[in-house]
């Protein structure tokens, strides 16, 4: 297996979009999804809001990651912050996953990040042990709460 990570270029829009139907359908949100490729394009490649990297194994794309930096004040630094880890299910179980996860750490240490933060949806057991065994700690005193646009 030939494993290959690397930013998504702006031809890859579509692949992107995909990965991100991928997921929702994974966790049984697909109606939620609002996103367009030129939307994708537009955050990632123009506004440079998010950045996406892809695994590939044997030139056939496999599973993605798409992050952003945000800041915290405690720590004085920026962090990185990982809205979307997946992998196509036909490429489970062989160490993409833990690829994708280590090529970000390494973001986040070489662009001296004081963290890296996530959320996981409480029934994904199968990503909660994922990461805990890379000594994630929950922050189960930590309440998400939302304000949608159409709310604003």
């Amino acid at each position: 297996m030939n494993l290959v990570i690397r930013h998504a270029k702006p031809n890859e829009c579509n692949l992107i979009l995909g990965f991100i139907k991928g997921i929702a359908e994974y966790e049984k949100l697909s109606e939620k999804v609002e996103a367009t490729e030129t939307d994708i394009f537009n955050s990632i490649f123009v506004e440079e809001s998010a950045k996406v990297i892809i695994a590939f194994v044997d030139n056939v794309p496999a599973g993605f990651a798409l992050y952003f930096y945000n800041y915290s004040t405690f720590k004085g630094k920026k962090g990185l912050y990982l809205e979307d880890l997946f992998v196509f299910k036909k490429f489970r179980k062989n160490g993409i996953g833990d690829s994708l996860f280590t090529f970000l750490v390494q973001e986040a240490k070489k662009n001296n990040c004081g963290r890296m933060e996530w959320v996981c949806l409480d029934w994904n057991q199968n990503a909660i042990d994922f990461y805990l065994k890379k000594n994630a700690k929950p922050m189960d005193d930590w309440t998400i709460f939302r304000i949608d646009e159409r709310d604003f």
